[in-house]
């Protein structure tokens, strides 16, 4: 899972990523730097206490820092091609007032701000149906094929949608007509979320997001709301105890690292199930809808090739058992096979033979 992370100047990206990952971003290239930040999932933490494994692994999410989106970013088109690359696209914007920092466009404005990026992202999908017009106009002179004609119409039809101001991801798309444009760049068609960096004083005032979330609910993007600075602060108190009476006298009911991993969850459409033991508890992702081979599949492929069943426990009800002995005189540990559409928060254990 590879979340990009883009924004204008002076937005504070740099110290959410760094507050995520632990990081230190660099400013040298185009592509500023990369990082991992462990996926925060407190039935994770549940079933690492129950345990007591000797390794413990919680899921990963990729982080990538990208170049700030400003006139030059924008005229080389370096940032619209990385941008392609992510699976979805975190947009820090700021909503803090400093007078030590400056605003590119003078004065803070969140919703301003958005939209200007959000064009800027419709304009290049734009260019690029524009590009195949004229390579499909081209291909028609040397043969005549029905999947050009196919394919100009179904651009026609996303130009119309992006001109409306909307992104390709509220565009609906058939089976066949997906593979028409597998491997295109658009860039709005990728999930999107955006995180309002607020100030430290503004964390519990909940009007913002909530006139932000409405003004965007035509796009399908979601919204979160951190104080990138004053979380910075508070991970660098000495003890957990510390930190999280600083976080509940500040009014964060959640940090940022959970909302994010949650949030990237939900717009990647990604579930997680979880393998346990003493001597290892550890966490996976994978999509929506899987079967119970293909989760296997997540931890190694011999395991999918070989796949005989899938032995399953319910974490809440492992949670109310108490212990595995305890799920199973009840009658709650469950053996299913290939057809088995895995749930969130499955613990498997997988039998296979190769």
């Amino acid at each position: 899972m590879e979340l990009g992370i883009i924004g204008l100047p002076q937005t504070g990206k740099k110290s959410l990523f760094q507050l995520l990952t632990g990081a230190i971003p660099n400013d040298t290239g185009d592509k500023i730097c990369a990082g991992v930040a462990d996926k925060r999932d407190i039935r994770f933490d549940t079933l690492v206490k129950m345990y007591k494994p000797k390794k413990e692994v919680p899921a990963k999410i990729n982080l990538q820092l990208l170049q700030k989106i400003e006139s030059d970013s924008i005229r080389e088109g370096k940032i619209f091609t990385d941008i392609s690359k992510m699976d979805a696209l975190c947009h820090i914007v700021r909503a803090f007032e400093d007078d030590s920092i400056y605003h590119a466009k003078g004065s803070v404005d969140p919703l301003r701000d958005i939209e200007m990026v959000n064009s800027e992202l419709i304009l290049h999908d734009l260019i690029f149906i524009e590009k195949r017009f004229e390579r499909i106009e081209n291909s028609r002179k040397k043969r005549s094929d029905a999947k050009l004609d196919q394919e100009e119409e179904l651009l026609i039809r996303m130009k119309s949608h992006l001109e409306n101001d909307l992104h390709l991801r509220t565009f609906t798309l058939k089976d066949e007509e997906s593979k028409l444009i597998s491997g295109y760049p658009f860039i709005t068609a990728k999930e999107m979320l955006i995180a309002l960096n607020v100030d430290d004083r503004k964390i519990s005032d909940r009007s913002l997001i909530e006139k932000i979330r409405g003004s965007l609910e035509p796009l399908s993007i979601e919204v979160m709301q951190v104080s990138a600075k004053l979380e910075s602060e508070i991970s660098n108190l000495d003890s957990e105890e510390e930190r999280l009476e600083f976080m509940a006298d500040a009014g964060i009911t959640e940090p940022a690292l959970n909302q994010l991993s949650e949030l990237s969850m939900k717009v990647l459409g990604l579930i997680s199930f979880f393998t346990v033991g003493k001597d290892e508890v550890r966490q996976w992702l994978i999509k929506r809808g899987s079967s119970a081979p293909v989760a296997a599949g997540a931890i190694h492929t011999d395991i999918q090739r070989g796949f005989i069943r899938a032995e399953v426990m319910k974490y809440g009800d492992l949670i109310e058992s108490g212990s595995e002995d305890e799920l199973k005189k009840s009658g709650k540990f469950h053996v299913m096979g290939k057809e088995y559409i895995v749930e969130d928060g499955d613990i498997i254990n997988f039998r296979f033979n190769v």
